[in-house]
């Protein structure tokens, strides 16, 4: 019997594939549990539809994605830092900072996007990745600079 997988089945297929199982693992099994549906012919022109559907709006996100990689690419952001007497940080300047400082300038950026070795422990310009969906990344420079302090008189 040839059915339509609603659900990814460990050891018959992903969802959204048409396989062909035992009639009785189709009746007794798959369609009773909601894992899959009969593979008619509206239901498999159904399912065209939808990878079609899906297609486009892969497509819509690529381009979208693309026009942010480019807005980013090459561009230098700066991060003011409390700093020591030496001139090293009191702290770091981590992913999840950079992300933040990002996301204040109205960029989408998460911290699981901004690829580094280590965190930025010393003032001047380091070199970011930043990892985008469909394998597109973007390199910015990071400017540490001092955080001016401000006096209260």
């Amino acid at each position: 019997m040839k059915v339509i997988l609603i659900k990814d089945v460990p050891k018959v297929g992903k969802k959204s594939e048409v396989k062909e199982v035992a009639d009785g693992y189709a009746r007794n099994f798959l369609l009773p549990r909601g894992l899959a549906k009969a593979a008619s012919d509206s239901a498999l022109e159904q399912l065209e539809a939808e990878k079609a559907q899906q297609a486009i709006e892969a497509e819509a996100d690529l381009a979208q994605t693309q026009e942010i990689v480019a807005g980013l690419d090459g561009n230098e952001f700066e991060i003011a830092a409390k700093m020591g007497e030496e001139g090293k940080l009191y702290g770091s300047i981590t992913a999840a900072k950079i992300a933040k400082a990002l996301q204040d300038k109205g960029l989408k950026v998460k911290k699981s996007q901004v690829k580094m070795e280590k965190p930025i422990k010393e003032t001047g310009e380091h070199e970011i990745t930043l990892e985008f969906p469909h394998g597109l990344e973007a390199k910015i420079k990071i400017i540490i600079t001092e955080e001016i302090k401000e006096n209260l008189s």
